[in-house]
């Protein structure tokens, strides 16, 4: 039987080795840090993690379906996450499937397959697979903007964030408002000297808890269509967080979950105490100054970049994932068109899809492989069939904003919906 690597062992990893290894498809993992859970163990070098980190979708919502967390908390932190998919990789025998501290450097196509190469604790090695997943994230590679002038002081990206003590005593500068923002912002109210956030387009806040409960939790049944739940959840956060205008936030000029919502409602609370200000965009820096689009400005000793992530696979060639602007243009946001052996694996973003919503799309990999080792018609008819048939709308009916980091946003419904059918359409065809 044919060998297929996984590239890194955060939750989508660990999903894939998962799937693969309940179809008996030979897995081999390979992982850059010390041990699993990705972005979520603090001490991987690669970790955007900080002190403070928490969910932002609730616990039920999120976790493995085949694997509950044993945390009673509705949001847990970081630490536990960590131990989680510790527990959960241990329970289902994955941490023998992978290589840790070893990075992939390499992959080239070879035959019908890929070589892999990977530097570790023994030096370079080369290994050939049949096929090769690409779960190495999408929340690690910091976009850092360009921005005219010089500032003479320091200049962080979130990402190189940790702990709030790193902010004791400085007039601190948020520039962009996202969750991670947010939840900086808050931390920093506690020891920064001032803090203020520049921020270029409104947001729509969502308080973790509604009527008592996870608010995404309170609609777990049938989804409501787009206009529907828009209009209905916009009355409601207008009942629980009122307007975010009357705080110095820009009014959004797109609907709800047209974007990311930011769950996080304390920023409100602090702005409402003046803990903060919120300030224009960034027109240009000049020294210690920023000076901002609406002719004010301010002096800064740090400037904190909360201005997102950049999609990078940096071990193989652009070509072969067939990148289109700022993602690469693949099918379920998983395979690529010419079905070359490459699959990726967490190229979704989107609220409440959780990692069920993920071991899912990990599922779909793992059918198509298997009907690719055991019954290669099948396999073939699937190929055909993405390849001559329109692909599925993953929108849900909503019209997001045509930002970078929008360019592999899903619908969650719409997206679980569409890789049952898929999953479906390939053992059907059998």
């Amino acid at each position: 039987m044919n060998a297929y690597a996984v590239i890194g062992a955060g939750p989508s990893g660990l999903a894939a080795a998962r799937a693969l290894q309940k179809q008996g498809i030979l897995v081999d993992g390979y992982e850059a840090a010390h041990g699993v859970g990705g972005l979520w163990d603090i001490s991987n070098p690669r970790s955007t993690m900080y002190e403070s980190a928490h969910l932002i979708s609730s616990r039920t919502t999120t976790e493995f379906a085949e694997f509950p967390m044993s945390s009673d908390a509705d949001y847990p932190g970081h630490r536990v996450l960590r131990d989680y998919f510790q527990q959960y990789a241990e329970h289902f025998g994955l941490l023998e499937l992978f290589r840790f501290e070893t990075k992939v450097t390499r992959l080239e196509p070879q035959g019908e397959g890929w070589d892999l190469t990977a530097e570790g604790p023994d030096g370079a090695i080369t290994r050939h697979y049949a096929g090769v997943v690409l779960a190495n994230g999408t929340l690690a590679e910091p976009n850092v903007p360009a921005f005219p002038g010089e500032f003479s002081g320091e200049i962080m990206h979130t990402s190189a964030y940790k702990s709030a003590d790193q902010l004791t005593g400085k007039r601190v500068l948020i520039i962009g408002a996202g969750n991670s923002g947010c939840d900086i912002a808050v931390d920093a109210v506690h020891h920064a000297a001032s803090v203020d956030m520049s921020v270029r387009r409104g947001y729509y806040f969502v308080p973790r808890y509604i009527f008592g409960r996870p608010s995404d939790t309170l609609n777990q049944g049938r989804p409501l269509p787009a206009r529907l739940k828009q209009a209905l959840d916009s009355r409601v956060l207008k009942m629980f967080t009122g307007d975010p205008v009357r705080f110095g936030f820009p009014a959004p000029d797109y609907k709800i979950y047209e974007s990311h919502p930011i769950v996080n409602t304390l920023i409100l609370n602090h702005l409402g105490q003046g803990d903060l200000r919120i300030r224009a965009d960034i027109e240009r820096f000049d020294g210690s100054t920023v000076h901002f689009r609406d002719g004010s400005h301010a002096d800064y000793d740090l400037i904190l970049l909360a201005t997102g992530y950049t999609l990078d696979y940096p071990f193989v060639d652009r070509e072969h994932l067939q990148w289109r602007g700022a993602s690469p243009r693949l099918f379920m946001n998983v395979f690529p068109p010419s079905f070359n052996g490459l699959y990726v694996m967490g190229m979704i973003e989107a609220s409440g899809i959780g990692w069920q919503g993920r071991f899912e799309q990990a599922e779909l990999v793992a059918t198509y492989l298997a009907a690719l080792e055991n019954d290669p018609a099948r396999a073939a008819r699937f190929r055909t069939r993405v390849n001559d048939s329109p692909w599925p709308d993953l929108t849900g009916g909503y019209k997001y904003l045509g930002l970078d980091r929008m360019s592999y946003y899903v619908n969650k419904d719409a997206y679980r919906r569409a890789v049952r059918t898929e999953r479906q359409g390939i053992e059907a065809a059998a």
